[in-house]
């Protein structure tokens, strides 16, 4: 292995622990944005948009429809709402932990105008929202 390689190989594996350290920072220590809010996990999301409405899909598996709000406010749309351990997790002993549990909250900001939440539903995990353009 040549010099070059070694400093490539190492640069990317650096690069690829950093990239595991913030998917971990944005999954278990977000706190939330105001004083008086709990700290909460962010779920990734996606978000698409047409001239008609913008559709957000945020990736919780696990959680019960029940279990989650969406509000527009202040520009950005929130999702937020509570991912329970799993029963048999309460009585065991934890030997990993890599998927989040607890609560969660996600801001996905909008670009500037005026939506209604339309559609609502979950899907394979997923909730996915559109947001009517008024």
């Amino acid at each position: 292995m040549t010099k070059h390689d070694l400093e490539s190989r190492m640069w990317a594996d650096a690069c690829d622990l950093m990239e595991q350290a913030e998917r971990m920072r944005r999954q278990f220590f977000t706190p939330g944005r105001a004083p008086t809010r709990q700290p909460a996990w962010e779920p990734p999301a996606d978000v698409f948009e047409d001239e008609r409405a913008v559709w957000i899909i945020v990736a919780l598996p696990g959680v019960p429809a029940d279990r989650i709000e969406v509000t527009v406010e202040n520009g950005s749309v929130v999702v937020a709402g509570m991912r329970p351990m799993p029963a048999a997790a309460r009585r065991a002993a934890l030997r990993r932990m890599e998927i989040p549990h607890g609560r969660f909250e996600r801001r996905v900001p909008l670009a500037p105008g005026r939506y209604e939440i339309g559609r609502r539903e979950i899907a394979d995990g997923c909730l996915i929202l559109s947001l009517n353009k008024l």
